[in-house]
C-alpha cells in the first residue's frame, strides 16, 4: 500500500555505505529510474562508522516513505532490515559487497544496478521471516540484534575472524580459503547444554554450530538444503568431525550431495540410498537456546559480534517485506 505524504506523490529512501557505493556513478540512474515511474527525488541517506544505518533507517520511516532501498555488503542489509521489520515498509536490495547473501537467497540479480532499481520502484513485496536473537556477553549483558541469513559459533566464526581484510577486499571468497586451514587446526571443542522448541536440555560437544534462515552461502555452497526463507522455521547445522574423515564426509554432504545432487532430480533419487553422516546432524525449530561452557565468538550474516557465553534465537515469521521482481512472484 502505497503511502503518499503531504506533499504528494510516492518516494523511496536510499541508505548506503559509501565505501561499497560508488554514489556518482548510481545517481544518474537512480534519478532515471525514479522518474520513469513518476516518484518524487529519492532521499539519499549516507551510513557512518558509528551508525552503520539503523538511525538514518529510521528517519526514512519517519519521511513516510515508500520502500527502503539498502545499498553495501550484508551488515548494512542486516542493519537496514532490523529497523524496517514490523514496519509494513519494503525493503529492497542494492547488492554490494562480496557477500550479498540475502540477495543470493532470494535469487536476485547481483551486478545490475539498473536491473536492481527498477524492482526497488516496480516490483512486489514478499514477505519473509527474520531471526531474532539475544546474547548474553562474558559479563552477563545481553544484546538483541536481527538476521537474516545465518548466525554461528565455531569454525564459521573463527573463519571470519582469521580473514584478512584486505585479502577479502582483493579476492573476495577466496581469501576465505586461508582462514578456513586456520580454523581446522583448531582442536577446540564447543561444549553447550541446548534446548530446542522449549523441549528437554540437551547436551553436545561440537566443532561448529550455524542456524540459518537461509541455506546457499556464497561460491553456490547450499549449506542447509531444506532452509526456506518464508516457513517460519530456521534449520540448524552441527558439524562434529572426528578427524580427517570426518571432514572428508562434511565435505561430500554439502559440496557433492547438497550441491551437485540435489539439483537434479535425478540426483535427488540416488540420495535416497545415502544415509546421514555422524559426522553432520541437521535440526529445525522456531526457538533455539544455547549456554555455552566457555565465552564463543559468534557471527551473524557474516558480521563478528564478540564472545557470546548463552544465547536464545527464535523466527519472528513474516516480519519483513522484500521487493522482488513481479516476475519472480508466485
Amino acid at each position: 500500500m502505497s503511502r503518499v505524504s503531504s506533499e504528494g506523490g510516492r518516494r523511496a529512501a536510499l541508505v548506503y555505505n559509501p565505501v561499497k557505493l560508488e554514489a556518482d556513478e548510481l545517481r544518474p540512474l537512480l534519478d532515471a529510474a525514479e522518474r520513469d515511474v513518476g516518484w518524487r527525488p529519492t532521499l539519499w541517506l549516507e551510513t557512518t562508522e558509528e551508525d552503520p544505518g539503523a538511525g538514518q533507517t529510521r528517519e526514512a520511516l519517519e519521511a513516510g516513505v515508500d520502500v527502503v532501498i539498502a545499498a553495501g555488503g550484508d551488515g548494512t542489509v542486516r542493519v537496514v532490515a532490523e529497523v524496517l521489520r514490523g514496519s509494513g515498509v519494503p525493503l529492497a536490495l542494492l547488492p554490494s559487497g562480496t557477500g550479498n547473501l540475502l540477495a543470493r537467497n532470494l535469487d536476485l540479480t547481483l551486478d545490475d544496478s539498473e536491473h536492481s532499481l527498477r524492482t526497488a520502484f516496480t516490483g512486489v513485496d514478499r514477505p519473509i521471516d527474520m531471526a531474532m536473537i539475544e546474547i548474553r556477553d562474558e559479563g552477563g549483558t545481553l544484546n538483541r540484534h536481527a538476521y537474516l541469513v545465518m548466525a554461528g559459533l565455531g569454525l564459521d566464526s573463527k573463519m571470519l575472524a582469521n580473514t584478512d581484510d584486505e585479502l577479502k577486499a582483493k579476492a573476495g571468497w577466496l581469501a576465505y580459503v586461508k582462514a578456513i586451514g586456520q580454523a581446522l587446526g583448531d582442536k577446540n571443542r564447543l561444549r553447550m547444554r541446548y534446548k530446542l522448541n522449549g523441549g528437554k536440555t540437551r547436551a553436545l560437544r561440537a566443532h561448529t554450530i550455524m542456524i540459518g534462515n537461509c541455506g546457499s552461502l556464497p561460491a553456490n555452497i547450499l549449506l542447509l538444503p531444506d532452509a526456506a526463507v518464508d516457513d517460519g522455521e530456521f534449520d540448524i547445522v552441527v558439524l562434529r568431525p572426528e578427524g580427517f574423515v570426518g571432514w572428508v564426509q562434511i565435505m561430500v554432504k554439502i559440496f557433492w550431495e547438497n550441491g551437485v545432487l540435489r539439483r537434479t532430480t535425478a540426483g535427488r533419487r540416488l540420495m535416497g540410498a545415502t544415509k546421514e553422516v555422524r559426522a553432520l546432524n541437521y535440526l529445525r525449530g522456531t526457538e533455539l537456546v544455547v549456554s555455552l561452557s566457555r565465552p564463543e565468538p559468534i557471527q551473524l550474516d557474516g558480521d563478528g559480534f564478540g564472545d557470546a557465553r548463552a544465547f536464545k534465537t527464535w523466527i519472528d515469521p513474516a516480519s519483513l517485506l522484500v521487493r522482488i521482481p513481479s516476475t519472480h512472484a508466485h
